[in-house]
């Protein structure tokens, strides 16, 4: 169409569109979640800017493609199905790509909104995953998902992502996308967590436990303060993250960092454990676990290996990085260094599961009795929880 500028700025493509309930759901939805709008872009055309103020004079700039979800039945589809289609444009032009318009300067957040305007819910997909808009396809979500979002006013999960017939490859590498669905009185707070999932490029895992943590809470009304890693290293988060990513061993050891931190919040409070104490002690293993008859456990946090064994089975890697000079065994852990592996099975499933062995019955290196072998194969006998290594 002729006029692209939204808000007086060119975000890309610009369509007409049929009706104004959705622009003015969302135009509600900012007066529900404590916001006050100061502009919203004109009707009947996609996406909706909106500039909106809060009472702490925070502005956050929304630029939002809403898509309309019905409950009509579905041919071949489960009778307990919403489905909400992403059309914008005529039929002819659905073959090219629809990037998706974003702020340069990083300062206006872009989301995806379905919007079920009947029963008041709204169902955030992940813009850096369904950038370019596939227009002409559906994307579903079972009608309890959104009934729970209903009672709660967040509900977080993740689904399978499979690639189909226009898209031969899944859209997420882990073959799973997270999915939020929330209330009206929620949406700023959406609006926060996709600003974050954006700017740091979250990925699904960390997406689903950034929007887990604020599931049962209100972001505070005020501006984020810097990191103090921001401050000391001069660095914005955004270029400290490029810094991981481009060297590989700092990304290995910032994986196992988030490992440690995703099996501490798991064991902390968790029934049968008393208490979770992290090390940060070289040489020594990562937890000392008390379960509730007393029990101590020495934990050691390993990620799983992405690749599985000949058989199947996830496998782990329990040797250290190199060796001490001289000394070849001692880049093998000693079996009594510690009593369970806590194997994290991200780097597999795209889920921070956990699976726990005990050490004394793990496999032993060929050459070194005393020492366990390198890669430990995740058996069944592995368990979900600590609860059975009670003495």
């Amino acid at each position: 169409m002729e006029d692209k500028l939204l808000a007086g700025r060119d975000f890309g493509e610009v369509y007409r569109v049929h009706g104004t309930d959705l622009r003015d759901f969302l135009v509600h939805a900012v007066e529900a979640s404590g916001g006050r709008v100061l502009y919203a872009s004109g009707p009947g055309r996609a996406p909706v800017y909106l500039g909106v103020q809060l009472d702490s004079d925070e502005r956050i700039g929304m630029l939002v493609y809403p898509f309309r979800i019905t409950r009509n039945p579905i041919k071949k589809r489960p009778r307990d199905e919403v489905r909400g289609q992403l059309r914008y444009g005529s039929e002819d032009t659905w073959r090219r790509e629809h990037p998706v318009g974003r702020d340069i300067a990083g300062v206006d957040v872009t989301t995806i909104i379905g919007i079920d305007p009947v029963d008041g819910v709204l169902l955030g997909l992940d813009v850096n995953l369904w950038d370019p808009l596939p227009m002409g396809i559906s994307f579903y979500a079972k009608d309890a998902e959104l009934q729970q979002a209903k009672d709660s006013g967040w509900h977080v999960w993740e689904k399978v992502n499979r690639g189909g017939t226009k898209r031969r490859e899944a859209r997420s590498p882990t073959n799973l996308e997270t999915v939020v669905a929330f209330t009206p009185d929620r949406f700023i707070d959406y609006a926060r967590l996709e600003r974050r999932a954006t700017s740091l490029r979250l990925d699904p895992p960390l997406r689903f436990a950034a929007a887990t943590a604020i599931a049962n809470r209100v972001l505070p009304d005020e501006p984020q303060h810097r990191h103090v890693l921001e401050e000391q290293f001069a660095l914005t988060s955004e270029q400290i993250l490029d810094i991981i990513g481009g060297r590989n061993r700092l990304s290995v050891a910032v994986r196992g960092g988030v490992a440690e931190y995703h099996l501490e919040r798991q064991l902390t409070g968790a029934p049968g454990i008393a208490s979770v104490r992290r090390l940060d002690v070289d040489a020594m293993h990562d937890f000392d676990v008390t379960l509730d008859d007393g029990t101590l456990l020495r934990v050691e946090c390993k990620n799983a290996s992405p690749k599985s064994s000949a058989s199947g089975a996830y496998k782990v890697e329990t040797q250290k990085t190199r060796a001490s000079k001289g000394n070849a065994a001692s880049r093998f852990y000693p079996v009594d260094g510690f009593d369970v592996v806590a194997a994290c099975l991200f780097s597999p499933t795209g889920r921070w599961d956990f699976r726990f062995g005990r050490t004394a019955d793990m496999a032993r290196h060929k050459d070194f009795a005393d020492r366990l072998a390198p890669i430990q194969i995740i058996t069944e006998e592995w368990g979900d929880t600590l609860s059975s290594f009670r003495a």
